[in-house]
């Protein structure tokens, strides 16, 4: 059975705010707030890969203190975008 969009955006939202490192939780809870709704399925599909990073990494990424891999630069330039918006 295939999971609904609906679901799976719910369930993005919640790996999203459920992350073990507070500030990552707070950064991606947001992030997931202002951008799911209009992602693609395949832009969903990459979220989903970028929410199985290690918080740890995810963090010095989005933080500017270690450069983001290639497979992940795009999604973490835009998560930096936000905040800097914000």
């Amino acid at each position: 059975m295939t999971e609904t969009r609906e679901h799976r955006l719910k369930r993005l939202a919640m790996r999203s705010m459920r992350r073990g490192i507070k500030e990552m939780d707070i950064i991606l809870s947001r992030y997931a707030d202002a951008k799911l709704e209009t992602m693609s399925e395949a832009e969903l599909d990459a979220y989903d890969r970028l929410l199985s990073e290690n918080d740890q990494d995810l963090y010095q990424w989005v933080s500017g203190q270690a450069e983001a891999p290639a497979h992940v630069a795009d999604q973490i330039a835009d998560i930096r975008g936000m905040i800097a918006a914000e």
